[in-house]
């Protein structure tokens, strides 16, 4: 029984009366989600209509519900470190527990909330704006979320298992090697990251195969919506990326375990390696996530300003220049280092010069908006509020691209200031933004639009109330990442103003779930497939789009196809003969990449305590999936022409 004992106080996280309640919450809310699909009987359509689903946009709904659950997680942990840092001498947090905050708070906002709300955007989108019936690789896309899901899994769960990681969302060594962080917290971080991020680089592939073979007859190129175009670049840019991280990972895995030396300077490492290469994937990562949010921004100011966007072909151009140019900017990150001032000078120049495409969007959004007839909705009032927040944002990353000023400003609250003004104003509000236009799209309703701009006002004045006072702070001094301070240094009334805007935005998102759950509950069913009169493919079909998107494959012949098909007919052209229905082929829903995915999950839980008896049957079980589906024959089916023109007739009120 003491060997019992021992075991399980080592083995979760006690003693901290805030874990305490979280592990009690988690577990009533896993024993709730058990007794309702128990009671509902509704275990076979969850593993039927979901777990294996190959749907993409089933798939994305599911990335979007994810990134829901960890915005909330990432926000709690944002209102712990403001509640801490609210008064002088606080000791609402200890350091220790405030490290790990810190920690996990960025690897979530960016990793497990940013990237998955973009993955969702991605297949609930694409394939219906390019006129496709889903992604090239339904298996893969399948596979991707749910080594995603896992992959976020076995990281949160450091929370209540284990002990969380405490080294900084980026885990710089000597800290993260094994003589700084030798509780198994790290690799939570390693094992989390590297199985999620394996999921991130096969959707990337996946969505650049599908962008590039399987448009729509008619759309080259130069006549893709621009979130088409988005998505393309921050593509390509994660397949160019994302093997960084994964190769600078396994190297820390191989110092931690095997007493490699790749990171320490024993035996001929170099931490500052590790550093490079981490950045050579970090900021192309801020790029990835922030593309997309470019690309809706695009679609929606030329939809409620009701005119083509200005300078499409300035926007594909800067678009794809920020791609390429994000990798030439990494090294800005750590001036302060002694690279010496030609490195300093070239990556200066670099990130300088990445303001220029980035300039050119922002006046082509404002010139699609002069002269527009603008509808202030929700998505539109996103996108407006964007433009300032963003404009402010890429003014102080141009301050912190000078050398010599970055001195001044580095690991300031300045930085700090910066990057939320970016992330947040940049790709928060473009995500929120594409989430409430797309959201009819995926579920057949519009959300509440009076909510929905309580919401947004919220998030904005929290957001200014929030990271202004962050500025000054960092220009007086306050350095990032320490848990207190005195009362003496004089940072306290800006800190609790700081505070306070934290909490406006954290009640800005109970009304985003409010608004979504009001909208559920009192939906108003749209039966137009088009409420906002919108200009690309999407939104020429029914909503919520039937499993095979399109009866019959769409031709374009215009850069906004539909709008331009909804002016020839308010001019009383008639629309060509549509083509005759035919038998459509569909890919088979899979079990095999959730049973896959959770063998990774437990390879990657006994790679984090060491204990090969986890190790060896998760990674056996990997293989003969593998192995299973090399042989698997009967993965696809063909939708009879009669089930088509029976669903079409539904869907279309008869109209088929």
């Amino acid at each position: 029984m003491d060997t019992i004992k021992q075991f399980a106080s080592e083995f979760f996280v006690t003693g901290d009366p805030l874990i305490l309640g979280a592990q009690v919450s988690i577990g009533l809310t896993m024993v709730a989600i058990v007794f309702v699909l128990s009671y509902f009987r509704k275990w076979g359509w969850l593993w039927r209509e979901w777990l294996t689903t190959v749907d993409h946009k089933r798939i994305g709904i599911m990335y979007v519900i994810c990134s829901i659950l960890m915005l909330f997680r990432g926000g709690v942990d944002a209102l712990l470190m403001r509640t801490q840092l609210a008064l002088p001498g606080m000791e609402f947090l200890h350091a220790d527990h405030y490290n790990q905050i810190f920690t996990t708070h960025g690897v979530i906002m960016i990793l497990f909330m940013a990237m998955p709300l973009m993955f969702g955007l991605f297949n609930i989108v694409i394939p219906l704006q390019i006129g496709a019936r889903d992604v090239a690789f339904p298996f893969l896309n399948s596979l991707s979320f749910w080594l995603f899901f896992w992959g976020a899994m076995l990281f949160n769960m450091s929370f209540v298992i284990g002990g969380s990681p405490d080294a900084g969302w980026l885990a710089y060594p000597p800290l993260s090697g094994l003589e700084g962080s030798p509780g198994v917290g790290q690799n939570f971080y390693i094992w989390g990251i590297q199985i999620s991020g394996i999921g991130s680089l096969m959707t990337g592939i996946n969505f650049i195969v599908t962008i590039l073979k399987m448009r729509a007859p008619g759309m080259g190129l130069m006549k893709m919506p621009m979130f088409t175009w988005s998505t393309l670049a921050s593509c390509l840019t994660i397949i160019l990326a994302f093997p960084i991280l994964t190769i600078t990972l396994f190297l820390l895995f191989m110092d931690r375990y095997f007493g490699a030396h790749f990171f320490t300077l024993d035996a001929g490492g170099n931490p500052m390696m590790y550093i490079n290469l981490i950045w050579m994937w970090g900021h192309p990562e801020v790029y990835i996530v922030i593309l997309p949010a470019f690309g809706i921004f695009s679609e929606i100011v030329s939809t409620f300003a009701k005119k083509t966007l200005f300078g499409y072909k300035s926007m594909v151009f800067a678009l794809m220049s920020i791609s390429i140019a994000s990798f030439f900017t990494w090294a800005h990150h750590f001036f302060t280092m002694g690279s010496g001032a030609n490195v300093n000078a070239f990556f200066a120049v670099t990130t300088m010069i990445i303001a220029i495409p980035t300039g050119v969007k922002i006046f082509n959004w404002l010139f699609t908006m002069y002269r527009g007839r603008i509808k202030f909705t929700t998505p539109m009032m996103w996108t407006i509020s964007f433009i300032p927040c963003f404009v402010v944002g890429g003014m102080t990353g141009v301050m912190l691209s000078v050398a010599p000023a970055d001195f001044q400003f580095h690991n300031s609250y300045f930085l700090i200031a910066h990057f939320h003004q970016v992330l947040i104003g940049g790709v928060a509000f473009g995500f929120f933004a594409g989430l409430t236009y797309w959201w009819p799209k995926m579920f057949g309703f519009k959300l509440h639009e009076g909510l929905g701009k309580w919401a947004f006002w919220l998030w904005n004045i929290g957001f200014y109330v929030c990271f202004m006072p962050q500025y000054f702070l960092g220009l007086d001094g306050m350095t990032r990442r320490m848990y207190t301070y005195d009362f003496d240094m004089g940072w306290g009334p800006l800190n609790l103003v700081s505070t306070v805007g934290g909490f406006l935005m954290g009640i800005g998102f109970l009304f985003q779930v409010w608004q979504i759950a009001h909208s559920i509950k009192f939906m108003q069913k749209d039966t137009t497939g088009d409420p906002w009169d919108g200009r690309t493919l999407e939104w020429s079909i029914p909503s919520p789009a039937p499993l095979y998107n399109f009866a019959t494959v769409p031709t374009v012949s215009e850069t906004d196809d539909w709008w331009a098909t909804k002016q020839r007919r308010a001019a009383g052209v008639p629309d060509a003969p549509a083509p005759a229905l035919e038998p459509i082929h569909m890919p088979k829903h899979s079990g095999i990449p959730f049973v896959m995915s959770f063998f990774w999950f437990v390879a990657g839980f006994g790679f984090v305590f060491d204990w090969l008896h986890f190790v060896i049957p998760g990674l056996a079980g990997v293989a003969i999936c593998m192995l299973v589906r090399s042989f698997q024959y009967d993965t696809d089916y063909y939708i009879p022409v009669d089930e088509v023109r029976r669903t079409e007739a539904a869907l279309r009120g008869g109209k088929a």
